[in-house]
């Protein structure tokens, strides 16, 4: 069963495009870095339409104006006033994403994923009738990744993001790919009880997690096939292995 065949709006993606991009060492937009001859956060829009989303929201901040331009008046926007992390940018999004009964997030500057990969996630997250379901990867260098922290049991309890992560978490090899689908209401709640208690002094999106699971909601971890699908860009090395990926992978369609 596709989201379309579901009475409503039943999916609204929500894109995080806010992020300053600091390491990118370019007054553009990170986001707005090309892959293949297209914005990343174009071929993500692209990934979540093949995906079956009945809306997408675009979560923007610093040149807000330049992004509206790339990508015109096919999604809505939601503006971040102040960059105080992921959270807060998600939290953005909520008057634009209301009447949905599941919300998809996913950063604007992982270029590969696919809308197979999205399709897939949001089976998983029906089939296993989860308040969460997160797509994970497996890493030989998880360097720089949020670890997924599961207990005895086998099932999530949090995600720590790295810069949090003590050493038996760092040695943790599976990663939060920054992509999950969430049931609407919980999520909301969630989002208003997440607080900057962090090395970073942000609102992070991956403190919903074990937020949902304190309140006994089931959360659950999807693999993606390719970690490399799901590599975020972050700097202009990482933009080069990522257009020769598209190369290899082959020629999109501008």
């Amino acid at each position: 069963m596709s989201w379309a065949q579901v009475e409503g709006r039943n999916l609204v993606a929500v894109i995080l495009a806010a992020g300053q991009g600091k390491r990118m060492k370019s007054e553009l937009p990170k986001v707005l870095h090309r892959v293949g001859g297209i914005p990343m956060v174009e071929l993500v829009v692209r990934a979540a339409n093949e995906a079956g989303a009945d809306q997408i929201v675009v979560v923007v901040g610093r040149g807000a104006n330049l992004v509206r331009e790339a990508l015109g008046d096919g999604v809505a926007y939601a503006v971040q006033e102040q960059p105080l992390g992921t959270g807060n940018a998600a939290a953005c999004a909520r008057d634009q994403a209301s009447g949905a009964r599941n919300i998809l997030v996913l950063c604007g500057d992982t270029p590969l994923v696919t809308g197979e990969t999205l399709r897939r996630l949001g089976e998983a997250h029906r089939e296993g009738r989860a308040a969460a379901t997160i797509l994970t990867a497996i890493s030989d260098d998880p360097t720089g990744y949020g670890r997924v922290i599961r207990g005895d049991d086998g099932k999530v309890r949090r995600i720590v993001e790295d810069a949090d992560a003590n050493p038996a978490e760092k040695a943790v090899r599976e990663i939060n790919a920054g992509i999950y689908v969430f049931q609407a209401a919980g999520f909301w709640e969630a989002l208003e009880e997440v607080r900057p208690n962090n090395a970073q002094g942000e609102y992070y999106l991956t403190d919903c997690i074990a937020g949902l699971v304190a309140k006994g909601l089931p959360v659950a971890a999807h693999p993606v096939d390719d970690p490399l699908e799901v590599e975020g860009v972050n700097n202009p090395d990482q933009l080069a292995a990522a257009e020769g990926r598209v190369k290899r992978r082959g020629k999109l369609d501008a």
